[in-house]
């Protein structure tokens, strides 16, 4: 049974713009003071410049529900595009409960408790992330034409507070405010030889991970050949210059010593307008308001995408079968968007109920393991790139330019980042008390992660036997 083809070059832009821009990062970045700003331009020209052009090529070549497995299957075998796949699915399934309890966090600023308990009351949280959970489930279930205005939505709703941050500071230049901070040549240069230094780049880096989402529903795009890397091209600039400028703008407003790694944007849109005006109060729960939507939005890309990876992976019987169904009616794959949502309601019980228990450790455990997990796809993307670069490609497909050599430059650069990520994501934080236990956990935990998958594998190997 046929997908619904839905979306069309405004609906992947809005949906890259959700999966890829967490303006969370501003404040993570700018706590480092700003050298942060070169630091996104860093990671802009040597992974996410390489990242856009690898996918824009890749899903304008193969425009295949299921993207990143499909590509990689094609270029390494079922066994590379099954493990690819399954990182990419249980990675983001993982994710959900932090994005959804961000959320509930963010939205008490809007209804003026942002100074309250309620943030951190789990009789709050804990129906309000479900809530938000189980609403994006039933929408992306329903159809793909439905779900889409919840990510479109959230595309919006999460770059305003980006927009709004800017006005405000460029409202600072244009009354001669002095800066927070001193933004200048010899402070903006970074320094890559500490470790801190590699690690932040190394996350800065991956907070523009993300533009290949799209291309998992390549059955569900009107004209994907053309569709998919033109929503690439139009939303990269935009995601790059919410980064970029919005930690330029929170430099400007707030000295880094005050930055709250947690609700520094909220902190530097609450004190940026009420500096100018008081008059200006609404603009932080408009802010506070939007970014919720943004990060509803953001569930829903990150649960609808990942779940036709496993789609594709139970057309191919390596999942049970039962993941490969379509509705009826609706025309969605919905075995497997109900099963990741399920799995995440797991997650969220364990990470709220069992806060100062051991299950919450063993949460955090995971939480670490994530991480790594996460890199395993980009590995694949790169190296699947290089590999089918040798096949010849449709006469309307778009190229990275630069012929043999700038494709081998993006394939390459954006690989050595990934690799050097991984290695940082296992040394441990400097003041861990047991850094071989940090150790033990983050790889070990990958490793169980990705032997759990192998199970799988095997056991849907013999299923097709």
């Amino acid at each position: 049974m046929s997908l619904h083809r839905a979306l069309g070059l405004r609906d992947l832009v809005l949906f890259n713009l959700v999966a890829v821009l967490g303006l969370r990062w501003l404040a993570t970045a700018a706590k480092a003071g700003p050298s942060a700003i070169a630091l996104w331009l860093l990671a802009a020209l040597f992974f996410f410049v390489p990242q856009g052009l690898v996918v824009t090529e890749l899903s304008s070549r193969y425009p295949e529900e299921g993207g990143i497995y499909q590509w990689t299957k094609r270029a390494l075998g079922d066994r590379h595009g099954y493990v690819c796949g399954w990182c990419y699915w249980i990675n983001n399934v993982l994710y959900y409960p932090s994005l959804l309890m961000s959320a509930a966090v963010i939205f008490t600023y809007a209804i003026g408790k942002g100074d309250s308990p309620l943030a951190s009351d789990w009789t709050y949280v804990l129906p309000a992330t479900l809530l938000c959970l189980w609403a994006a489930t039933g929408l992306n279930i329903v159809g793909v034409g439905t779900g889409k205005w919840l990510q479109n939505a959230g595309g919006v709703g999460g770059y305003v507070p980006g927009v709004v941050l800017v006005a405000l500071a460029l409202a600072f230049v244009a009354t001669g405010r002095p800066s927070a901070n001193p933004i200048t040549p010899s402070t903006v240069v970074p320094n890559l030889g500490s470790l801190s230094g590699l690690n932040l780049w190394a996350s800065i880096a991956f907070a523009f991970a993300g533009l290949e989402l799209s291309s998992t529903m390549g059955g569900e795009v009107r004209d994907p050949r053309r569709t998919l890397p033109r929503a690439v091209l139009v939303s990269a600039p935009l995601i790059a210059a919410a980064y970029v400028l919005g930690t330029w703008a929170l430099l400007r407003m707030v000295p880094v010593a005050d930055v709250n790694i947690v609700s520094g944007l909220l902190q530097s849109i609450s004190s940026g307008a009420n500096a100018l005006s008081p008059a200006l109060w609404w603009l932080a729960p408009l802010a506070a308001a939007a970014y919720t939507v943004g990060n509803v939005g953001g569930v829903g890309a990150w649960l609808t995408a990942p779940a036709r990876v496993a789609f594709a992976i139970g057309l191919d019987r390596y999942f049970p079968a039962a993941f490969g169904r379509v509705h009826p009616r609706w025309k969605t794959p919905y075995v497997a968007i109900l099963v990741q949502a399920s799995l995440a309601t797991v997650f969220l019980l364990v990470s709220v109920l069992g806060k100062g228990t051991t299950v919450e450790k063993a949460y955090l455990i995971i939480l670490d393991t994530q991480l790594l997990i996460y890199f395993i796809p980009y590995v694949y993307l790169f190296v699947s790139f290089l590999v089918l670069r040798r096949e010849r490609a449709a006469p309307d497909a778009v190229r990275v330019p630069g012929g043999r050599a700038g494709a081998w430059a993006a394939g390459v650069s954006g690989l050595v980042v990934t690799l050097l990520a991984m290695v940082i994501a296992t040394i441990p934080p400097d003041d861990d008390a047991s850094p071989l236990a940090f150790e033990a956990k983050v790889i070990g935990g990958a490793l169980a992660f990705v032997g759990l998958g192998g199970v799988v594998y095997w056991r849907g190997r013999r299923g097709k036997a």
